[in-house]
């Protein structure tokens, strides 16, 4: 690894981005992966979308209840993990206050680039 790519600070330094009244999210990618915390308040809804990063989600306090695009609906809770391949389509409802950690890899270009309006609404 380049000693220029190495990053090393505190998640409490990282700035909370309040994409919506119910979502919060913080976020640091290197060149390959993303490690997102999001804080999804009860009632929060994540519309349907897709992409083409794998994404690995563990849910740290709270259940988000997942409908995919193949019919299937999962509800993961505290201490949970649920690994979604890319381009499958899904949803995301907060049953309840929720805090949880998500990988993407390869990192998500629209997040970094700010043009992820569907999570702004």
């Amino acid at each position: 690894m380049a000693s220029d790519a190495l990053k090393y600070q505190s998640f409490a330094e990282i700035p909370v981005e309040k994409l919506n009244p119910l979502l919060d999210r913080q976020f640091v990618y290197g060149e390959q992966g993303m490690l997102a915390r999001l804080i999804l308040r009860k009632g929060c809804v994540v519309p349907e979308h897709s992409h083409a990063n794998e994404q690995i989600t563990y849910v740290l306090e709270g259940a988000l209840r997942f409908a995919l695009g193949d019919g299937r609906v999962i509800v993961v809770r505290s201490g949970e993990v649920l690994v979604i391949p890319p381009h499958l389509s899904h949803r995301v409802d907060a049953l309840e206050d929720t805090i949880d950690l998500d990988v993407f890899t390869p990192p998500r270009a629209d997040w970094i680039a700010g043009t992820d309006a569907y999570l702004r609404k």
